[in-house]
């Protein structure tokens, strides 16, 4: 992704935010575009080309009465977590596999660890990505390099850190982009709790387009009044979209917070909708 094209990005996110929030008073393509500070002729275009689809169309994605009608067509407790391949969409979660650090490993926070890093350009902006040599500990979206390589070292503040790329990393930059088809399985070697890593394996059986709360991520994991401690688990996710908790949306249906931007979270949601229902 050029400059040129994050900041493309940032003038949509913002824009899809905006329809968020404002979808009830029907906001005209003039107010939107204004609100981005771009003419309507060419917001209607840049939108149109990174969206797919016209701002009108996608403010029926991504208004907080879409989301609640989704929530109750998928009757989440009982189907949002089935893994069924009958789905159009290319379920990349299906190629991903956990491995938990071992108690040594977690306890000495990343001792005797080599964690190769690097910066890459993805569809929602630039990626941090690392990995140790078991596979792949930590993916963030990296608005400000310094910023984000300072939170992968307070993850593992004792580790040796090499800035340079892989194939890992390649393998797992290919699983972010839903229409790649040429995916080999990602090996994600995650430091978490049981508990965490519970969760986050929940979080890869929703499925690309759908919606989930985090009453139904309890329940699915046997612990069905700890919905407090899955959202406290869920945002403290190590691993960028390929762990997508950016699919849990509150029981209201609010979209709700992200640690890496909530419009980014809003534009995720929107874009995924929109590619899997074509």
């Amino acid at each position: 992704m050029t400059i040129q094209q994050e900041v493309d990005f940032q003038r949509i996110a913002k824009a899809i935010h905006f329809l968020q929030e404002n979808f009830k008073s029907q906001p005209t393509l003039g107010q939107i575009a204004s609100h981005v500070y771009m003419s309507e002729a060419h917001f209607q275009r840049m939108f149109t080309a990174w969206a797919g689809t016209s701002p009108k169309k996608f403010l029926q994605y991504v208004s907080i009465n879409y989301a609640k009608s989704l929530l109750k067509e998928n009757n989440i407790a009982e189907t949002t977590f089935q893994l069924g391949l009958s789905s159009s969409s290319r379920l990349h979660e299906l190629f991903i596999n956990i491995e938990g650090m071992t108690p040594a490993e977690y306890k000495n926070e990343g001792s005797n660890l080599l964690i190769s890093y690097a910066y890459y350009q993805s569809l929602f902006g630039t990626m941090l990505i690392a990995s140790t040599s078991k596979g792949i500990c930590h993916i963030a979206y990296a608005d400000d390099n310094i910023t984000a390589f300072d939170s992968l070292q307070q993850r593992f503040p004792n580790a040796t850190y090499l800035q340079q790329g892989n194939s890992m990393h390649e393998n797992a930059l290919s699983a972010l982009n839903p229409q790649d088809k040429d995916i080999r399985q990602v090996k994600l070697h995650l430091k978490g709790t049981d508990f965490q890593l519970k969760v986050w394996e929940a979080l890869l059986k929703i499925p690309m387009g759908n919606l989930s709360t985090y009453g139904a991520i309890a329940s699915q994991i046997g612990n069905p009044k700890a919905s407090r401690a899955v959202g406290t688990a869920v945002g403290s996710n190590p691993i960028a979209y390929l762990i997508p908790c950016h699919r849990v949306i509150q029981n209201s249906g609010i979209f709700g917070g992200y640690r890496w931007d909530p419009m980014r979270k809003t534009a995720m949601i929107g874009w995924e909708t929109l590619h899997t229902a074509i």
